[in-house]
């Protein structure tokens, strides 16, 4: 199943060679083209370079705050549908597992759509769920509109990297750290000003959340504007353009046989293991500082300072990776910050509230690392997106369990310490199998043996 859906995330990013020829190969041409027409491409070029960059930050923004704002709300959620911690709990594991699922279908729906139109569709979907979820009524229909919203947002974060490879090859880095940035920002800032918006909306848990809707109408608007220019720019011309040399040798290469790399195996448990730190964090430490005596206001904004240290490390920590041959002792100085982290919750969560938040906020910085390791890992540019897919995939899907046994095991213990000690005991095995994973070796050769 996962070698299929690599080679379905191959076959992605071959669909997308035309639509990124039309903006980045006439410096490639073999004649030149007349003075007044080769200006024109190039303020075409120009323009869509930035309208790109505009959708890319504002879509980044909204693929976290339909689950940070969830987080800051939670009591007053589940206080207003009448929902049990296990229920609570299964709402905390649907982010994941709409990962899981609705991310295979990214693939495919480029392939016949486009990944530009597909994103545009994601961000109406995430648009359309915020607002209706809390007014579809009960559970069930909460339920069914967060779905909705992740949907989106699971197309859209697979698409993402396919679209900053296609048409920023040469900036790749600096538009993945934007790109990173932007999600980490918009992260922080649902899980820090939800509470307060909302009391200055009256007080309803229901307008706190469906206001973020607004952010996501926003981000609608570019990627229409890049649909319609892919429509009106493809035709003839753009059809018989040549492929670059480096396009043709990626297209070329054959399909990895990913499941016999140990290191994309490693991969991709790191992978699924700081993901399910990092929604067990999303899903439930604001009401663990709550629980402690924290006010909502200022558990809202612990959680913030959380996300918010994502910000900056997402630039620092690929910059760190990428000039070491091993990324280990990265993946132990997190770690580290994180065991640190759940046992200040266990024993003062009150007391250092803040300094606890900090070190967490560190520990999940391992995303990051994670997709530069993913980079790293491969030599070709098919061999990353398989590796990609693969890890992903297979990552989301081990994310699923966690964030339900969490609430599970705090509604049967009646408090948070067996909960913290599942959080820190999956900080081993993340260190472990991280600790493999960033060693220099790259999966085509591990898939040849």
């Amino acid at each position: 199943m996962m070698g299929s859906m690599a080679s379905e995330e191959t076959r992605t990013l071959k669909s997308t060679t035309n639509v990124s020829s039309n903006v980045g190969s006439s410096a490639a041409s073999d004649a030149p083209a007349p003075t007044g027409k080769h200006t024109d491409k190039a303020s075409t070029r120009a323009w869509t370079t930035r309208l790109f960059v505009v959708g890319i930050v504002l879509a980044a923004l909204n693929l976290r705050p339909a689950i940070t704002s969830l987080g800051a709300l939670l009591e007053e959620v589940r206080d207003g549908l009448g929902m049990s911690g296990s229920v609570a709990g299964l709402l905390t594991s649907v982010p994941p597992l709409c990962f899981a699922l609705f991310g295979v279908m990214a693939p495919r729906l480029a392939r016949r759509f486009g990944p530009a139109a597909v994103v545009c569709a994601g961000m109406v979907l995430i648009t359309a769920g915020l607002l209706i979820r809390p007014y579809i009524g009960g559970t069930a229909g909460f339920l069914v509109g967060s779905a909705l919203a992740l949907m989106g947002i699971a197309v859209s974060n697979v698409l993402m990297p396919v679209i900053v490879k296609r048409w920023f090859p040469d900036r790749v880095g600096s538009m993945t750290g934007l790109y990173s940035m932007a999600l980490a920002l918009g992260t922080a800032s649902a899980a820090a000003v939800t509470v307060p918006m909302t009391d200055a909306l009256g007080g309803s848990w229901r307008s706190g959340l469906a206001v973020w809707a607004a952010l996501a109408a926003a981000a609608v608007l570019p990627w229409i504007a890049l649909v319609r220019h892919r429509e009106a720019s493809s035709g003839p011309a753009a059809a018989g353009e040549r492929p670059s040399r480096a396009r043709e040798t990626e297209q070329a290469q054959p399909v990895l046989r990913i499941t016999r790399s140990r290191t994309a195996w490693a991969l991709a448990v790191f992978f699924g293991l700081q993901a399910t730190a990092a929604y067990i964090t999303m899903g439930w430490m604001a009401q663990i500082f709550r629980d402690a005596g924290v006010s909502a206001g200022t558990a809202g904004l612990l959680l913030a300072v959380t996300m918010v240290m994502g910000v900056p490390l997402a630039f620092v920590i690929p910059r760190m990776a990428t000039r070491l041959p091993r990324q280990g002792p990265i993946v132990i100085a997190l770690g580290v910050c994180g065991l640190v982290g759940y046992a200040g919750l266990y024993l003062a969560p009150a007391g250092g509230a803040w300094a606890w938040a900090v070190l967490l906020g560190i520990a999940n910085c391992s995303f990051p690392l994670a997709l530069t390791m993913v980079g790293m890992r491969a030599r070709t540019g098919a061999g990353v997106a398989q590796l990609s897919a693969f890890a992903q995939s297979t990552g989301y899907l081990i994310s699923i369990p966690g964030p339900l046994l969490v609430g599970v095991l705090y509604q049967h213990s009646g408090g948070w310490g067996l909960p913290i000690a599942l959080m820190a005991g999956l900080m081993i095995p993340q260190m472990a199998v991280g600790v493999l994973a960033g060693r220099n070796r790259t999966v085509e050769d591990e898939a040849a043996r």
